[in-house]
């Protein structure tokens, strides 16, 4: 299997920096409330420091949505989305111990976190303009078709996995309670990405085997090295 992203993304994004890794085991995985509660601590103090759109790693994200043609403010990044709900609320639903960890991390760096159930995402997934054909499960029990152009998390089987690049992942891979191994992308474009990822590669190893599952392979990408196979 692999992870990528097409060329004409790169062309577009040159500063994106991605953390991909796999984990394994997540039918074993357990909430850690105590990790839950650091982590939820180092989210107020950032969000008690500035607001999400004065976040670098959001801001980043927010130039990305403007160069696609979108409008930040309709569309936000996962992370930007979470953050936004976490400050009015604070608390997020819980969906499974892997999800509402990364959920967490996410907010706790501002960066937008994906997973998927690898059992869902054919050969692999390839970042890249959609072709107008593909796929996408709602978790309305509808689909949608992606315009041409669009940056999606795609399949060679025509599926697409996100709508508008970090904005909203799709129903047909997400993680649930009968998932047994994820790929986790993390993807940045701010200034300290490729450092910030690095720690986070740390942070993630430890925090999931934490919970019981099993990290498997990790890389950082860049234009450098841009494919993982896994």
């Amino acid at each position: 299997m692999y992870f990528t992203h097409a060329d004409d993304v790169w062309a577009a994004h040159p500063d994106l920096r991605a953390l991909v890794c796999t984990a394994d085991g997540l039918t074993l995985a357990t909430t850690d409330q105590a990790r839950l509660a650091e982590l939820a601590e180092r989210i107020d103090r950032r969000q008690s420091d500035m607001s999400e759109a004065d976040m670098p790693e959001i801001a980043a994200w927010r130039e990305a949505f403007s160069r696609m043609g979108l409008k930040p403010t309709q569309y936000r990044c996962a992370s930007e989305a979470l953050l936004r709900r976490y400050r009015k609320d604070k608390k997020l639903p819980s969906f499974h111990p892997v999800v509402d960890y990364l959920n967490h991390v996410s907010m706790a760096h501002a960066i937008p976190i994906a997973v998927f159930d690898t059992e869902h995402i054919g050969a692999g997934i390839s970042v890249r303009p959609a072709t107008g054909t593909e796929s996408y499960a709602t978790f309305q029990g509808g689909t949608e078709t992606p315009e041409p152009g669009e940056i999606v998390f795609g399949d060679p089987e025509g599926h697409a996995h996100s709508r508008r690049w970090t904005f909203r992942q799709s129903a047909r891979s997400a993680i649930s309670q009968n998932s047994e191994s994820a790929l986790i992308v993390v993807e940045a474009h701010h200034a300290s990405a490729a450092e910030d990822l690095a720690e986070m590669e740390s942070e993630l190893r430890t925090g999931l085997t934490a919970l019981g599952a099993t990290v498997g392979a990790t890389a950082l990408l860049s234009q450098n090295n841009r494919l993982f196979e896994f």
